[in-house]
């Protein structure tokens, strides 16, 4: 017990050892934990460094180790490991923005998958910014990255030609690039099948230029925007012979934009389109923020369709169809090329999942 008749100007140490300070329990090894685990050391610490896969060591057994390490308190010491290994246990991953579902979700993913392979995540949003995202990549790579992986980057080219002469491996996600292995969502498939939904779903308004489905949002240059329009004009040529370059408002991503589409496109037609495609959740909350206005007549006879996901489609009053991209498999896959290390670039497509809209519940009449 402490005494309580303590002088606080009595010598610092003299109290402590009056007070009989323990002193710091000694630091975990990976032999202590081998020991614990009934492993040994060698498998330990693969599952501690991430190189249990290559190993062929159980994930189940990995999962088991790095668990009993947390619970013991043992830390990498990621410089001496550098310095043993020439890898610092950092990986990087560049993301257009956070405020997303699907580039959220995709962050998620990387810590997670990170995470189980004893890697320590670095995760930055440039904004789709060229400039910023060649600063990004140069200032990662002073702090001696193991790889990068990126996602949705307005200069692709650029950022692979810089980490091919530094000598960092890097893969893209959610676009494909020359020179450099890449995993994308099947932005056409999907793009196909949530306009087919769309059209499943219309109900004619009796109006030539209303009864078409409108895709809203996204930027045709870009190639997640380009296969998604190519779906979409495949499938409106397949049910209704052709497609209208009217038809394609590729506004951008940002929501004020796609507000302003929407307000106009309405305007235009006098009143909403038989099928409205959102080409991101961003372009879908503009989309939604200019139905609050509408008469509930209005929102009954629309169909509509979102290339996202978002739980909360479910409670809306108007059914939507959604597309939903798979982001663990995206991350997954994408660590599979960097260790598989292809002799040439690959590309590999990952089919997203649609998700119909619940059936159309009509308000009860008097």
């Amino acid at each position: 017990m402490l005494p309580t008749n303590i002088d606080s100007r009595q010598p610092v140490k003299k109290f402590a050892k009056d007070a009989r300070v323990s002193k710091p329990t000694q630091k975990q090894t990976i032999y202590d934990i081998a020991q614990q685990v009934g492993a040994s050391p060698s498998t330990v610490s693969a599952a501690l460094n991430g190189t249990w896969k290559a190993r062929r060591i159980k994930e189940e057994t990995a999962q088991r180790i790095i668990a009993l390490a947390r619970q013991m308190g043992y830390s990498v010491n990621l410089q001496a490991r550098g310095l043993r290994t020439a890898r610092s246990g950092l990986v990087g991953l560049l993301l257009p923005e956070h405020n997303n579902r699907f580039f959220s979700d995709l962050s998620q993913s990387f810590t997670l998958e990170a995470r189980s392979r004893g890697q320590c995540p670095v995760i930055i949003a440039t904004q789709r910014n060229p400039a910023e995202e060649m600063q990004t990549v140069q200032d990662l790579l002073a702090y001696s990255i193991d790889a990068l992986f990126v996602a949705g980057a307005a200069a692709p080219g650029q950022i692979s030609d810089f980490c091919r002469a530094a000598g960092l491996p890097h893969v893209f996600i959610d676009q494909p690039c020359p020179g450099a292995s890449s995993v994308t969502t099947d932005n056409e498939d999907g793009g196909r099948r949530l306009t087919a939904a769309i059209i499943g779903t219309m109900h004619p308004t009796g109006t030539p230029a209303r009864d078409k489905v409108y895709l809203i949002g996204g930027d045709a240059r870009l190639h997640v925007t380009s296969r998604r329009i190519a779906g979409f004009r495949a499938e409106i040529a397949a049910h209704f012979g052709h497609c209208d370059e009217d038809q394609i408002l590729a506004c951008g991503y940002a929501l004020e934009p796609a507000l302003a589409s929407i307000r106009a496109l309405h305007s235009e037609l006098g009143g909403l389109p038989a099928g409205i495609f959102a080409n991101s959740i961003n372009v879908f909350e503009a989309i939604l923020r200019f139905l609050v206005e509408l008469p509930e007549a209005d929102l009954q006879a629309v169909s509509m369709g979102c290339f996202d996901y978002e739980p909360y489609g479910e409670l809306l009053r108007v059914p939507v169809h959604m597309v939903r991209q798979r982001h663990r498999q995206l991350i997954a896959r994408a660590y599979e090329l960097l260790e598989s290390q292809p002799a040439e670039p690959e590309l590999i497509t990952v089919k997203p999942e649609l998700y119909p809209a619940r059936p159309r519940i009509l308000p009860a009449t008097a």
